[in-house]
């Protein structure tokens, strides 16, 4: 990213698009190439994006659904509610862990071959999750499942980079992360009454149905994104192509790119320290609602409370509801604030002024977390209960949309294994927490964790103090190495 030159409002776009794409005929200049995915006409850009979040969505039902099987599983299978944890955390290891499949098969094939690939994938594990007849049949239709989602994660963002400059982003980029969130919070609620009223094998089918279904639209909906203009046919180019001309599957495929060498560069941008900044940050965020979620589900379930399984889902609307409140806050303000910046200091766009919309959620979501640990502490009315899940949901949703905003911005050519680096450790972190939080708060007590958590979450934020002042000087050495070098 060519981030120490130009005068312009925005972030020279030189490395962004072709020069084609500069100019709308007139005499001015060539004209716009409408193969460019930022190009495409508005309702294109929607119904492919909206239909790869709504496969986000899915993905993160999958992640979170037996949340809410726990005592099922136990009471069918016969194991302890630690091997029924499993179902949960080792899901969402592999849900992580995938993108270093997918991503650099997206290198190589495109896109929409992939998704198509993945939806069908993810709709058939359930299939295969809901006819498990053993535990260990069962565990491995989770892992399977897993890694079909993980293809609805880190690739996302890298959609946006190829259909929307950078002034628009941060907006874009919020639809996916409530796609992702209302999976979390809404998921929940779905599966818990399915699981009260069906059983849990039915919370499965209705996973499969419903990607499927997803499938089926992404077949008519969801358009190729990635741009390779010197690979364009010149006789393609020169009159517009038949709608279904451009639902071929081919016309992502790079025979250019490799597979293995994508894998080394996510390796290596785990040297980015950037990169990690935003893992470990995202990380904990998300990290922290797995333990909101599965300490909810057992305070509830149980005296004094003794909740039914489809009440406890209601308890996530809270965090829904946190999380839609954060779709200004955590999206439009970020392009706000980084365009002010970007005025106010001589015109030239940088990705570290999209860091002080992390003031607002970064108050709200750490005491939200200490709200919920102290009511859940004290057996107080679960109305406080629900604000400080509010409060943390809303905190999830903005710090993560800012973290890979800035990302995209920092590393936006090789954005899809940048943001790898970044999920990959977000599900590590995601898995540790399910299976040990437990343990953890039954050895220091709910109040003690959970405010061991609210500093952790608040130390990582204050690290973007010194990334809105140094992040320049820290990016011009990470363009020495790793496979942004020379960027």
């Amino acid at each position: 990213m060519d981030d120490d030159k130009g005068t312009s409002n925005h972030i020279d776009y030189a490395d962004e698009q072709g020069p084609e794409d500069v100019y709308e005929g007139k005499g001015a200049g060539p004209p716009m190439d409408l193969h460019n995915p930022k190009n495409w006409p508005l309702a294109t850009k929607i119904t492919t994006y909206m239909t790869i979040c709504c496969f986000t969505f899915l993905a993160n039902v999958n992640s979170s659904n037996f949340t809410v099987a726990t005592k099922a599983i136990v009471s069918e299978f016969h194991v302890s509610s630690t091997d029924a944890g499993h179902l949960v955390s080792l899901n969402v290891f592999f849900f992580g862990l995938g993108n270093l499949a997918w991503v650099p098969l997206m290198r190589v094939f495109g896109k929409r071959p992939v998704y198509l690939a993945a939806l069908l994938c993810l709709s058939m594990m359930n299939v295969w999750s809901a006819k498990a007849t053993g535990y260990s049949e069962l565990l491995g239709a989770r892992i399977m499942s897993g890694l079909a989602a993980a293809a609805a994660d880190a690739t996302v963002p890298a959609v946006v980079a190829d259909m929307v400059l950078p002034e628009g982003r941060g907006h874009w980029l919020m639809i996916f992360h409530l796609a992702l969130t209302s999976g979390l919070f809404v998921g929940p609620l779905i599966n818990a009454y399915i699981v009260q009223d069906a059983g849990w094998r039915w919370m499965c089918w209705f996973l499969a149905i419903a990607s499927g279904v997803v499938w089926l639209v992404g077949v008519v909906t969801i358009r190729e994104t990635t741009y390779l203009p010197a690979r364009q046919n010149a006789a393609h180019r020169k009159s517009e192509a038949s709608y279904w001309s451009t639902l071929s599957l081919r016309h992502g495929y790079n025979p250019d790119a490799s597979f293995l060498r994508t894998v080394k560069a996510i390796l290596s941008a785990a040297a980015y320290p950037q990169l990690l900044w935003c893992a470990f940050t995202i990380g904990v965020s998300v990290g922290w609602n797995i333990v909101v979620q599965l300490t909810a589900s057992h305070t509830f379930t149980s005296s004094p409370y003794n909740w039914p399984a489809g009440d406890i889902g209601l308890l996530s609307l809270a965090g829904f509801i946190g999380s839609l409140l954060a779709f200004y806050v955590g999206g439009r303000l970020i392009d706000q604030i980084s365009t002010r910046y970007t005025r106010r200091r001589g015109g030239e766009r940088q990705p570290e002024y999209r860091l002080p919309a992390l003031i607002v959620p970064g108050l709200v979501g750490p005491v939200g977390i200490l709200i919920f640990g102290l009511c859940i502490a004290h057996r107080t009315h679960w109305m406080g209960v629900a604000v400080g899940y509010a409060m943390q949901a809303f905190g999830v949703a903005a710090i993560s949309n800012v973290a890979v905003t800035y990302a995209l911005d920092c590393y936006h050519r090789i954005a899809g294994e940048a943001l790898v680096i970044i999920f990959v450790i977000r599900n590590t972190i995601g898995m540790l927490l399910s299976l040990y939080a437990s343990d953890w708060i039954a050895r220091q007590g709910v109040a003690v964790v959970f405010g061991e958590m609210t500093a952790i979450e608040a130390a990582s934020l204050l690290l973007a103090v010194p990334l809105f002042f140094f992040g320049m000087r820290l990016r011009a050495v990470t363009r020495r190495y790793g496979p942004n070098r020379g960027d």
